[in-house]
């Protein structure tokens, strides 16, 4: 197999691309102090909700690099909980690229595959995409 290149840019930055439901995240990461960035917003500002906070930390807690990275996203489309888990999933691969041996932690949690549920879709004669109408007998 061809050996593993280098995909530091000049400016000591990775990227990754995360997606989920209707969400894309363009992530950055560089060795920091663990500032989180999105959308020009303090993480903390962006996402109120301390769930889909410790969500975005996911892969920093699990491989044990907490408050090492500095983080700026780029989010679009979607609602908050599917812009957080475009985050984590573009966070997870751009820590890969930067530190390859996390791969094998980030994959065997999940972080590194993208979570394909989406929006079911409504069927006609159907109020939602599985709730009928009321049934009345009279």
């Amino acid at each position: 197999m061809a050996e593993e290149q280098n995909k530091v840019d000049p400016f000591g930055r990775t990227y990754g691309t995360g997606r989920r439901k209707e969400s894309v995240a363009r992530v950055w990461i560089k060795p920091g102090n663990g500032d989180i960035m999105v959308n020009g917003r303090t993480m903390k500002d962006y996402f109120t909700r301390s769930v889909l906070q410790t969500l975005v930390l996911q892969p920093f807690s699990i491989s044990n690099r907490l408050g090492r990275y500095d983080v700026i996203c780029t989010v679009k489309g979607g609602g908050l909980s599917g812009q957080a888990g475009a985050i984590r999933h573009g966070i997870s691969r751009a820590l890969v690229d930067y530190e390859p041996d996390l791969r094998q932690v980030l994959k065997s949690e999940g972080m590194m595959t993208r979570d394909s549920r989406t929006v079911e879709r409504k069927k006609y004669g159907l109020m939602k995409a599985r709730r009928s109408f009321q049934f009345s007998k009279r």
